[in-house]
């Protein structure tokens, strides 16, 4: 059975030394089947403290919507095919728009 443990950063190197480890998804200091958690009482959470953590969602990672930034020069083409490799539907396209197509 898993005991969460509040431990603070300052305070790790020794907790670790006494056999806790670190859960990384819950980003919290545990030990496993101790039976005397006499050594870890400072770090024990009070009653219902680590309750309301887990009960907590992850805070949601904002990101911003990646936009696509196209300079005077681009232009599309409507066809499958590699733009560095070309093929015949897309030829005409490049040669009209002053680029030479792949050989």
């Amino acid at each position: 059975m898993k005991t969460y443990l509040r431990v603070p950063f300052a305070e790790k190197d020794e907790a670790k030394r006494l056999g806790a480890r670190w859960d990384p998804a819950k980003k919290l200091w545990y030990v496993q089947s101790v039976p005397n958690l006499a050594a870890f009482e400072r770090w024990l959470p009070a009653q219902g403290d680590l309750v309301e953590a887990a009960a907590k969602p992850a805070p949601a990672v904002r990101t911003k919507a990646a936009q696509v930034q196209t300079g005077p020069r681009y232009f599309e083409l409507h066809c499958d095919c590699l733009p560095w490799v070309g093929c015949a539907a897309c030829g005409p396209v490049v040669e009209a728009r002053g680029w030479r197509a792949p050989a």
